[in-house]
């Protein structure tokens, strides 16, 4: 079966995707490409060999020769656009987050309820990444025993604007964290505290948050997207038998110069590519099948998402520990994880 895509964003994720689609992935043809650009559009539908490239994203998701859809576009599109793939009846990557705002994230797990059956697959790839995935499997196998704690850090070479700040890197870059730790350890959050250090600059300095699990663990993570070295991110699980740790990805290691060093990616596209090339294959399995991903992220784990970080932002605004407060899991996301 060949699942023909419309790629809505050209930006640089909506280019990857496109890409990875295009040139890495059997069963995939590229039907339109649509952004409000339409000159990068069409820039991007000619690099991919898509058919057809356009401006308007509703009207790509209703073409009869649109099976699925990717959503790149910007992050306050993303709901919408969900919903109306949901309306239309076609499966949809949509790139993190769901929204920002867990009220419009609860709009669409209720169109995607309501249309009986689950559409919405979540960019979180990292889920993909074979460092999470053998540090899962190092739990659930039980070789390090009870899980106590998990810690994370999440470092950018800067800001990807001059007016990002200490909340934005909780709502913005801290949710592929929150999202990646519910993963591993099975798990959902009670509470959420946040603190920033004092830089010597004006740039935004790190954001510590420490969560605690509904099961008793602390988690901790690290944001700091100004960390000038490069792309790194690490984290590590400590059970009561043992802990299992992420090793810095690097292929290689130069010695020179009385010296010896690896690199570091300059962005999180390197470092995940395989993941991403994963989570994709996964999609056009659920497109095909109809069966929503084991390992994806679904519309539920959007909105826990979005609920923590609206906990982590008002910890670090009033410097309080805030509880972390979800309504109850619906059977329709229970089912669709099994």
């Amino acid at each position: 079966m060949t699942t023909r895509l419309a790629i809505i964003g050209a930006g640089l994720m909506g280019a990857d995707h496109a890409r990875i689609f295009a040139e890495e992935l059997s069963g995939a043809s590229l039907q339109v490409v649509v952004d409000a650009d339409e000159a990068r559009a069409r820039r991007v539908a000619d690099q991919c060999g898509a058919a057809d490239a356009g401006i308007d994203p509703e009207a790509a998701i209703l073409r009869g020769d649109v099976d699925a859809v990717v959503i790149a576009s910007p992050d306050f599109t993303h709901a919408p656009l969900s919903k109306a793939c949901i309306a239309a009846g076609k499966p949809v990557l949509c790139e993190k987050p769901l929204s920002q705002s867990s009220a419009e994230c609860l709009e669409v797990l209720e169109a995607e309820m309501a249309a009986g059956r689950p559409f919405v697959q979540l960019g979180f790839m990292r889920r993909y990444d074979q460092s999470y995935v053998e540090m899962r499997e190092a739990l659930t196998s039980g070789r390090i025993g009870r899980p106590l704690m998990m810690h994370n850090f999440h470092r950018n070479v800067e800001t990807p604007a001059a007016d990002f700040t200490g909340t934005m890197a909780i709502t913005n870059s801290a949710p592929h964290e929150f999202d990646v730790v519910r993963h591993v350890l099975g798990c959902e959050y009670a509470s959420i505290s946040a603190w920033q250090p004092r830089r010597s600059d004006t740039r935004v300095a790190p954001v510590v948050m420490v969560l605690e699990t509904l099961d008793g663990q602390l988690v901790t993570i690290e944001v700091n997207n100004n960390a000038a070295y490069g792309y790194d991110v690490r984290a590590e699980l400590v059970g009561e038998a043992g802990s299992v740790a992420m090793n810095h990805v690097a292929y290689t290691r130069t010695d020179a110069d009385l010296s010896s060093g690896t690199a570091y990616e300059p962005d999180w596209r390197g470092r995940y590519a395989e993941a991403y090339r994963r989570q994709n294959r996964d999609f056009l399995r659920f497109v095909a099948t109809g069966d929503f991903p084991a390992t994806a992220s679904s519309s539920w784990d959007g909105y826990a998402a979005a609920i923590v970080a609206e906990a982590g932002a008002r910890a670090l605004s009033n410097g309080t520990r805030e509880p972390v407060q979800m309504i109850g899991r619906p059977d329709f996301y229970r089912r669709a994880a099994a």
